[in-house]
């Protein structure tokens, strides 16, 4: 039967403590896939850009959003508020994601909180025989990606990473072009990304304000007092819960290189960059060059600039170079070059985010493979993580080619993983 609407409201959650809380396996009812004629149940985590998902799922014929998570009691009442006009269902409303995880009626959870939170709340869905769309980067360290691709296969769940260009028509097309050799052995891909970036300035320790939970909202991570500037964006700049820049969005680029290069660990990382545009609270580098050298002789450079958009300068968003030419990324077009800088070939295509959903959907109901199943999402994230570590320590990473580990540097090797709020720890991974 499929799903249908009844009584909901709004839980008005106080912060639980996280005890021994986990899932062993799942229940018969939560092991099911949806059939032909149900819709997939979904829940969402996270309403920033999980909100922009919601809508997405909620147009989908064969799916049904179900119940919207979020710590922000603000941003959740809006967002119940729009999703019930949209669809016009009642949407039910839940501060505490484990809430989501005991719901039998739920099928997938979407995953769009802060990074710290991507790779618990991903574990938890998957024993709880969720299927889980989670945000990039999918992971906070490298050790959380290598748990959630073991739990992901254990589970036999999917698990599908929302580095949406994998699904889009015509950036598969270039990608094709590439391994079919349209610019004959490809042995480089340089990525940029630009933005203009304020300062996060000097931050103050406040009272929590009464519209966030900061006890749910900090999860897994070992606590801190609430300071004015991190709540809700600027997390992203430090790197007890963010990732950076090369987290946040040179993911998406790096992606597209390892996929164009066909490469998966790198042998060597270096990372050269810093806090240079603004002297304030922010831990990650603005400006950052990275460069990742990979088996056969080849290779991925990432150029971040958080602050100067380097007007003038028409960088694409990855540049591929080949023997025989070279083929540029933009957006969702691509163009291909001869050695002399001539245009052999010009593609332009349109960028959706829906594409991306109905690949994980059909993934689920019909066992079509994902663009971005969770081993390759675990890739191109250990490549971010790779870059920030060598930033961090200052130095040269060797890495097995095999997992990517690091090798013989015992202080690199120590931000594989992370200390977690006792009680949160990940567990039966």
């Amino acid at each position: 039967m499929p799903h249908t609407p009844h009584r909901r409201h709004f839980l008005a959650l106080s912060a639980l403590g996280a005890g021994t809380w986990f899932w062993t396996a799942p229940t018969a009812a939560a092991r099911r896939i949806a059939g032909a004629n149900e819709r997939i149940g979904v829940a969402i985590m996270g309403l920033s850009r999980g909100l922009h998902l919601a809508r997405t799922f909620a147009r989908q014929a064969d799916a049904v959003v179900l119940t919207l998570c979020d710590v922000d009691r603000r941003r959740l009442e809006q967002g119940v508020a729009e999703l019930n006009k949209l669809t016009g269902r009642t949407v039910t409303a839940v501060v505490d994601c484990r809430k989501i995880m005991e719901d039998k009626a739920v099928d997938a959870v979407v995953v769009a909180t802060c990074n710290h939170w991507h790779a618990l709340a991903s574990i938890w869905a998957c024993q709880a025989g969720k299927q889980v769309y989670v945000e990039k980067p999918c992971s906070h360290t490298p050790q959380e990606g290598e748990w959630m691709v073991a739990v992901a296969r254990r589970y036999q769940r999917c698990v599908q990473m929302g580095n949406q260009r994998r699904s889009w028509p015509v950036i598969r097309e270039a990608i094709a072009a590439l391994h079919q050799g349209a610019i004959g052995r490809v042995y480089q891909a340089q990525a940029w990304y630009l933005s203009r970036r304020g300062s996060i300035g000097r931050g103050q320790t406040t009272a929590v304000p009464g519209w966030l939970d900061y006890e749910l909202w900090q999860g897994p991570a070992p606590r801190r007092p609430f300071r004015s500037n991190v709540v809700h964006y600027n997390w992203h700049w430090f790197w007890h819960w963010g990732n950076g820049e090369l987290g946040n969005n040179g993911i998406h680029t790096i992606d597209l290189c390892r996929w164009g290069l066909r490469v998966h660990y790198p042998l060597q990382v270096t990372s050269s960059g810093g806090r240079f545009h603004y002297q304030d609270d922010q831990e990650t580098p603005d400006t950052h060059t990275v460069a990742l050298l990979y088996p056969e002789g080849k290779q991925i450079i990432w150029h971040g600039y958080s602050c100067n958009p380097l007007p003038g300068l028409q960088a694409p968003d990855v540049l591929f170079t080949g023997e025989k030419g070279t083929l540029a990324i933009r957006g969702g077009s691509y163009t291909i070059y001869e050695l002399d800088g001539k245009i052999r070939q010009q593609v332009k295509g349109e960028t959706s985010d829906t594409i991306h959903v109905r690949n994980f959907l059909d993934g689920i109901r019909q066992k079509q493979p994902l663009t971005s199943d969770i081993e390759e999402a675990h890739k191109s994230t250990l490549a971010c993580h790779l870059g920030n570590i060598a930033q961090r320590v200052g130095r040269t990473l060797r890495c097995n080619p095999s997992n990517g580990h690091i090798l013989n540097d015992p202080q690199a090797q120590q931000l594989w993983s992370r200390e977690y709020a006792p009680g949160w720890e990940p567990k039966g991974v």
